[in-house]
C-alpha cells in the first residue's frame, strides 16, 4: 500500500522531493497555516504529518487521523504538539535538533550585541534624520567584552552561546535544573550558579530553555526585580518563558536597561507596549533563519518521516517509549 503524507505548510523543495519519491504527498504549498478544521480534514487517512510550530497538534486532531503513524515537526521545540496524547495513541513524534544550534546561537549573540549597543535605536535615530553631529554621549550603550553573561539552559544552543561569549572574554555563569559535568563546565569556561545568583550578577542574560510547565514565566516580575538596572535580557527560546507584560513594564520604568527578543508570548502578537519602547530590540522569530539551516531542518523532518514509514527508528524521536 502506498504511504500518504500531509505537509501542512510550505517547506524547502529539497525536502518535498524526498517525500514525493517515497510517498503520495498532499502539500499545502502556502506560507499560511491551514485552518484547524481543514488541517483535521486533510490529515484524515494519512500515515504521516509534516508540521510546523504554527500548527496545533492536539488530541482532537489526532483522534481524526486514524492510521497516522508519525508527526514530524520542522523545529527543535515541540510545544505545539501534545506529545502525551500522541504517545497514548501510538504515534511517533520527531523534531529537528542540532542542525540549528549554531545559527540560533549566532542570532542570540547578535541580539546581545544589538541590544547592548542600542543598534536598533541607533538605526531609527539615523533614518529619522536626527543625526546632526557626533556627541560624546550619543546613544551610549553597554560593553559586551569582559561583561558577565548569564545563560539559562546549557543545552546545545546554550553551550554554543557560551563559546561565543568566551571570544568576547566574558565571565560565563549558567543556571540549569540539570547541571553539566565538571568536564563540560571546564571545557566551556562556565560556572554554575543558582537562578537568583545568575539574575543578580549577570550583565546580559540569555534564555535557552524548552517551554514546559516549569519554565512558563521563568522570568517574571520577581526575577526582573533581581536583575541589575544596567542588565540586558535576550530570549531566543520560546515567548512564554518570559512574562511579556512584566518585561514591558521593567523596560519602560528602567528597571532593566534593554531586551533583545526573537520570540513572543502570544506570537505573532507582540505586547503593544514593547512596540513603543526604544530599548526593546525585537525581531520576528528568525533565530534559525539562514537558507542552509532552514533547508536542512526541512530535509531532516523528511528523513525522520521516511524512516518511520519504512518501519525504522527515526533519527530524532521525541517519544521513544512508543517503540518500547
Amino acid at each position: 500500500m502506498r504511504r500518504t503524507v500531509l505537509i501542512s505548510k510550505h517547506i524547502y523543495q529539497e525536502a518535498v522531493d524526498q517525500l514525493i519519491a517515497r510517498a503520495d504527498v498532499d502539500y499545502n504549498n502556502s506560507d499560511e497555516s491551514l485552518p484547524a478544521e481543514e488541517l483535521r480534514r486533510r490529515v484524515a487517512g494519512k500515515h504521516g504529518l509534516v508540521c510546523q510550530l504554527t500548527d496545533r497538534i492536539g488530541p482532537s486532531l489526532l483522534d481524526s487521523a486514524e492510521g497516522l503513524r508519525v508527526v514530524s515537526n520542522v523545529a527543535v521545540g515541540f510545544d505545539n504538539i501534545d506529545v502525551a496524547a500522541a504517545t497514548e495513541r501510538g504515534i511517533i513524534v520527531t523534531n529537528t535538533p542540532g542542525v540549528l544550534t549554531d545559527t540560533t546561537a549566532d542570532l542570540a549573540f547578535a541580539l546581545i550585541l544589538g541590544a547592548g549597543r542600542r543598534l536598533g535605536e541607533a538605526e531609527r535615530y539615523l533614518r529619522a534624520g536626527r543625526f546632526k553631529q557626533w556627541r560624546i554621549n550619543l546613544l551610549t550603550g553597554w560593553d559586551i567584552w569582559g561583561a558577565t553573561l548569564g545563560i539559562f539552559g546549557l543545552g546545545r544552543i546554550g553551550q554554543a552561546v557560551a563559546r561565543r561569549g568566551r571570544g568576547f572574554n566574558m565571565r560565563l555563569l549558567y543556571y540549569d535544573p540539570y547541571r553539566q559535568s565538571e568536564e563540560v563546565e571546564q571545557a566551556l569556561g562556565v560556572q554554575y550558579a543558582s537562578k537568583e545568583e545568575v539574575l543578580r550578577q549577570a550583565d546580559f542574560i540569555t534564555l535557552h530553555c524548552a517551554l514546559t510547565p516549569e519554565t512558563h514565566h521563568l522570568i517574571g516580575r520577581e526575577e526582573l526585580g533581581l536583575m541589575k538596572p544596567t542588565a540586558v535580557l535576550v530570549n531566543t527560546s520560546r515567548g512564554p518563558v518570559v512574562d511579556e507584560a512584566a518585561l514591558a513594564d521593567a523596560l519602560q520604568s528602567g528597571r532593566i536597561a534593554a531586551a533583545g527578543l526573537d520570540v513572543f508570548e502570544h506570537e505573532p502578537a507582540v505586547h503593544p507596549k514593547l512596540l513603543t519602547l526604544e530599548n526593546a530590540l525585537i525581531v520576528p522569530h528568525i533565530a534559525s533563519a539562514s537558507v542552509a539551516t532552514r533547508t536542512r531542518m526541512c530535509c531532516m523532518a523528511a528523513e525522520n518521516m521516511i524512516a518511520v514509514l519504512d518501519g525504522e527508528r527515526p533519527p530524532n524521536i521525541v517519544n521513544p517509549e512508543v517503540l518500547d
